[in-house]
């Protein structure tokens, strides 16, 4: 199968200059416009054409889709040192993030990992799930699960190479995320202990589990690389692949990147802490574009941050649907000058009124550069962080008005169900 690839921009670190937008969207939270094609600056154009980011690329023979990057950019005890909060359960209590013992995190966090299979007619597709619950409730990607809703079949594989069939028990494409619920599940599943993305930092140690390329079990270990990488899902291939699905709303994710290795198959799979907890759900990775059409891993992976994950999950299981959190913005990327600098953001083209963002008092024109603390470098990075709230929750935006810099606070609200 031909992988479609697009080229992006090069990685910039947050808050770092972006380039001038070409296309609104709204914030609250539909997903911005298809990726925007862009050549890579300062690269040796026959070494490496093009980086894009396949989001059905981690689940083999399943949907295809293109994805792009925007521009944007101690010394504790041993058990301690490995906390990202979550479960006071720790799975391997003797975790150090300095020297993760890995054999015993594959131990604790293998048996929760299971291998997905697709099958409709003639094709199917491959991915990875994480049970999260001893009712048989499976977490995984949403495109993984995709073609089943047309006459497909799910099959569950446990860790133990037992097969069980599985029903869809709620999907949420605008996530990217779905659950599976395991038909008669065994009394001794091992549901995976839960942790939080929120205590991650750049250049923590991270393991991600799944069953790429059909080696199911496989395990990969890194680090870190960077946090709340907004990452943008667009596209699906065509032809007569009957999992391929033009996704009309693309999904927009605050993304943990990693450095571990993940690859076609990997997608729905865990991404854990040298504690042995869940931090990430495992969606895409970055790939060489060009007519090459490669579509492992080159070292740059990404994971939808477990607090959103989980936050989604509970709504799956207990309605099937998920409701999203509401700034009530259209934005743009855009910059502003503070004294000498300059600051990139999402520029704010228009407020829906009653909004969130309406009380908090945000204006047209306004360019918000944070987020709680998290610097806003374009309109996808204001997108990525606010979908990835609660409904409820309140937020600090750092705003840009008449070259000073002032926070608002705004209580999010609930998207309307035509733009969730």
């Amino acid at each position: 199968m031909d992988h479609p690839t697009a080229p992006v921009p090069p990685h910039a670190p947050r808050g770092e200059a972006g380039p001038t937008p070409t296309t609104a969207y709204t914030s609250a939270l539909t997903a911005p416009p298809p990726p925007r094609l862009r050549r890579h600056r300062g690269r040796r154009v026959g070494e490496l054409a093009a980086v894009g980011i396949l989001s059905a690329a981690l689940a083999t023979g399943g949907t295809w889709g293109v994805i792009s990057l925007t521009d944007e950019s101690p010394g504790s005890s041993p058990a301690a040192s490995a906390d990202t909060g979550g479960s006071s359960v720790v799975p391997v209590s003797s975790a150090a993030k300095t020297n993760p013992d890995w054999n015993a995190v594959t131990d604790a966090v293998s048996p929760s990992v299971v291998a997905i299979s697709v099958r409709s007619g003639s094709s199917g597709g491959e991915g990875s799930g994480v049970i999260i619950d001893d009712q048989g409730h499976v977490l995984t990607n949403h495109h993984v699960v995709s073609g089943a809703g047309e006459g497909g079949e799910i099959s569950v594989t446990l860790a133990d190479g037992s097969s069980y069939a599985g029903t869809i028990a709620g999907e949420d494409p605008s996530t990217d995320l779905a659950v599976v619920t395991i038909t008669d599940p065994p009394q001794d599943l091992r549901p995976m202990t839960m942790g939080s993305s929120g205590g991650l930092r750049v250049g923590d140690p991270v393991m991600a589990v799944g069953n790429p390329l059909g080696l199911a079990g496989t395990v990969t270990t890194g680090i870190v690389s960077a946090l709340d990488r907004p990452v943008t899902t667009s596209g699906s291939e065509g032809g007569d692949n009957p999992f391929a699905q033009e996704r009309s709303t693309p999904v927009v994710t605050s993304a943990i990147q990693t450095s571990a290795a993940v690859n076609p198959g990997n997608s729905g799979g865990a991404l854990v802490d040298a504690a042995g907890r869940l931090v990430g759900i495992n969606s895409s990775i970055a790939t060489v574009g060009g007519s090459s059409g490669q579509s492992g891993s080159i070292g740059i992976g990404f994971a939808i941050p477990v607090d959103e994950a989980q936050w989604i999950a509970e709504q799956l299981i207990e309605d099937g649907t998920a409701e999203h959190a509401f700034l009530g913005v259209t934005p743009t990327d855009g910059s502003a000058s503070v004294g000498a600098a300059t600051r990139s953001g999402a520029r704010i083209g228009s407020v829906t009124s009653g909004s969130a963002a309406d009380k908090a008092g945000l204006q047209e024109g306004d360019l918000v550069v944070g987020v709680d603390g998290t610097t806003v470098g374009s309109a996808e990075s204001l997108v990525g962080l606010i979908h990835a709230k609660r409904i409820g929750s309140t937020v600090s935006l750092a705003v840009i008005r008449d070259g000073e810099e002032r926070t608002l606070e705004a209580t999010l609200g609930t998207a309307p169900a035509a733009r969730g």
